[in-house]
């Protein structure tokens, strides 16, 4: 693309892309997620677990922008950089399906959401479902492709729009907020929560929900485990972290990049809490469990009737359109920036006549397109589509973090300047082993799944290799390539015996 000053992204512009892009469909899905998993002091922990690891890790993508000035391709090139060109690619190809599978989630979600007015869309994968989410997709690539410029301003009105309802949501929760619920809720324990007077439950004005408080759908569960299980949600709610970076080379100043990063995620994770713990103070726990997802529509729904469900409904839909339009931005950018670099095929470095990279903004929604229609196929699409998200994410995040320890540890670019050597070693470990702790929560499935990507999709790192006339692989990274591919043919066994259900 272009870098003509009329590209350039001013520091609101580039916090707007972080928020755009980290606020979605996960954040309307919270108080039903964590209900199911965990009570009020669960949820806390787990907070200030995936608050403290993303935050060290938006540290280092701050210090990787001031301390290596020149990259300026966003998450894959700090991977390449540091670690060589395989490694590099794999955390391009890995962060561009993640971002396409988690727009296929955005997708689903608004069908889901709709499907509560308009049954014929049922969970968001049915076959209206999908011939829908695929007019909409189809209308945003002819967006994309009229200019990047043009996209980006949308998402910033759409960024603000969103904000809104999410807003008045935690507004009326402080209201109605009752200390005595959140208090049974506190500890997480379904059996203490099936003894509780019901009758003052009636005074949010809602039925219906007290045969699901008799019958809780919560299990106890020991507080490792209730965190372990909102670990990939987490995740899920914080990708787009990364957004400033990646758009690093269209900053009007190379400081607002870090800038915008931090700002952004601050502003996010206090929404994040607020929505999670407002919550526990207004529905029992199997009541929050047992909300049908947008959950927030079914919390204000609870508070003031059958509007606040479709006042959310309409946000929501909004909220994931806005970030859809950011990750489609994401993906084809990460594409793009990988042909510059030589990581991937160099048809994905030609641009339009708008200066967009055509052959990625394709390849982009094509890969979405598919997935769409293999949402047809699975049982929980949305669930599938959010922790295969999360899965193939984390390891770009992983090497972004392992790169800035790698920095930080052997002292490069700190001959000079030494100024923050010591914070910028801890902040990366942290959140390098944070990166590491969310995959080992997130089991072996997803890593499996995930390698059925990784694997076959190399051969696009082939193609590029031979374009430029070099060697593929060095040793290491032909063993890697191998223990990929027989990842591959694992999940892909487990998948047709049953092993592994989707």
């Amino acid at each position: 693309m272009a870098n003509s000053s009329t590209n350039k992204l001013s520091l609101p512009a580039l916090t707007s892309l972080v928020v755009g892009s980290m606020i979605g469909a996960g954040i309307f899905s919270l108080p039903a997620t964590f209900g199911r998993a965990t009570g009020g002091f669960g949820a806390l922990i787990a907070w200030c677990i995936a608050g403290g690891g993303m935050l060290m890790l938006a540290f280092v993508f701050q210090t990787l922008a001031q301390r290596k000035p020149n990259l300026d391709s966003g998450v894959f090139i700090y991977a390449k950089e540091g670690f060589g060109d395989y490694l590099g690619f794999a955390s391009a190809l890995g962060f561009w399906a993640g971002t396409c599978i988690g727009n296929v989630s955005y997708f689903v979600l608004i069908k889901s959401t709709l499907g509560a007015f308009f049954p014929i869309f049922g969970d968001g994968n049915t076959i209206p479902a999908v011939l829908v989410a695929s007019v909409i997709l189809w209308g945003f690539h002819i967006l994309i492709l009229r200019g990047v410029k043009e996209a980006a301003a949308i998402n910033t009105i759409a960024t603000f729009a969103k904000i809104i309802p999410i807003f008045i949501f935690v507004i009326v929760l402080i209201f109605a907020f009752k200390g005595d619920v959140f208090a049974l809720n506190f500890w997480g324990t379904p059996d203490v929560v099936k003894s509780v007077d019901l009758s003052h439950l009636n005074d949010y004005g809602y039925v219906g929900h007290a045969a699901a408080v008799m019958a809780p759908v919560v299990e106890p569960e020991s507080l490792f485990s209730q965190v372990r299980s909102t670990m990939l949600v987490t995740v899920f709610v914080f990708l787009g972290i990364e957004g400033a970076s990646v758009y690093s080379r269209y900053a009007k100043e190379r400081s607002h990049v870090g800038i915008a990063t931090v700002l952004g995620f601050i502003g996010v994770l206090c929404l994040l809490v607020l929505i999670t713990m407002l919550s526990y103070g207004v529905l029992l726990r199997p009541d929050l469990a047992a909300l049908r997802q947008p959950s927030m529509a079914g919390v204000l729904e609870a508070i003031v009737g059958r509007w606040g469900a479709i006042f959310i409904s309409i946000g929501l839909i909004i909220s994931v359109l806005g970030a859809y339009l950011s990750w489609s931005l994401l993906a084809a950018e990460v594409l793009f920036s990988a042909a510059k670099s030589k990581s991937m095929p160099r048809v994905f470095a030609t641009e339009n006549s708008n200066a967009v990279p055509s052959a990625a903004v394709w390849l982009t929604n094509i890969f979405i397109q598919v997935f769409l229609i293999l949402t047809l196929f699975t049982d929980y699409a949305f669930q599938l589509a959010l922790e295969l998200t999360s899965s193939l994410t984390l390891i770009p995040y992983l090497l972004v973090g392992a790169y800035g320890l790698k920095l930080a540890w052997t002292g490069e670019t700190y001959e000079t300047n030494a100024r923050g050597h010591r914070k910028d070693l801890i902040f990366a470990l942290i959140a390098t082993f944070y990166s590491a702790l969310m995959i080992y929560a997130g089991g072996l499935k997803y890593l499996l799944l995930s390698a059925i990507i990784y694997g076959p999709g190399t051969i696009l790192y082939l193609i590029a290799k031979r374009e430029q006339h070099q060697k593929a692989f060095n040793t290491y990274e032909r063993i890697l390539f191998i223990v990929l591919i027989v990842a591959a043919v694992i999940a892909l066994y487990s998948i047709f015996t049953g092993i592994i259900t989707i």
